[in-house]
């Protein structure tokens, strides 16, 4: 019986895009292991009470690749704002002989992501949101625009059903 290739879906974008909020229904639907960078940042500042750089990245590659080597696909759910990262997550899935699928989650109506934004009770503010997003020299993290080919999924007035069916179709078509 041939082995299944794992699949890394690695999904990026800016907070309150959608992201999260879709991949965990496409790893409910799908059964598929699911790891948030921001659940492993935050676990190490409560324990280790220190400002987080680029460890929780480092300590997500180390699950994933975990994970894919014994044949698990995997939701790796961050920002990912940066082209660097982007790279380490393809050469992950490359160096275990994985597929990877790219997904950038954007909400194109800023009234609807300011709002999802500020509903939050945590960090980043609306204003930080926009500086990420606009202003490269800005002191936090740009979000750098994509140097490759990627599925885009537009939330914006979209239930999640939707936006899960539009992903799927995509994800079929460049098959």
């Amino acid at each position: 019986m041939k082995k299944k290739e794992p699949i890394l879906y690695i999904f990026s974008g800016l907070p309150a895009s959608g992201k999260s909020t879709l991949a965990i229904n496409l790893s409910k639907i799908f059964k598929i292991v699911y790891i948030r960078i921001d659940t492993i940042e935050q676990g190490i500042m409560d324990l280790c009470n220190f400002k987080v750089q680029s460890e929780g990245y480092r300590l997500a590659y180390r699950i994933i690749e975990d994970n894919l080597k014994i044949g698990n696909d995997v939701i790796s759910d961050q920002c990912n704002p940066i082209n660097l990262t982007r790279n380490e997550f393809n050469n992950l899935a490359i160096n275990n002989k994985c597929k990877y699928i790219n997904i950038e989650i954007i909400c194109s109506d800023e009234t609807e992501h300011k709002k999802r934004v500020e509903s939050r009770n945590y960090p980043p503010l609306w204003n930080e949101v926009i500086k990420r997003k606009h202003d490269p020299n800005y002191n936090f993290i740009y979000y750098e625009p994509w140097e490759e080919e990627h599925i885009i999924i537009d939330t914006a007035n979209k239930t999640i059903e939707e936006c899960t069916k539009e992903l799927l179709e995509k994800n079929k078509s460049r098959k």
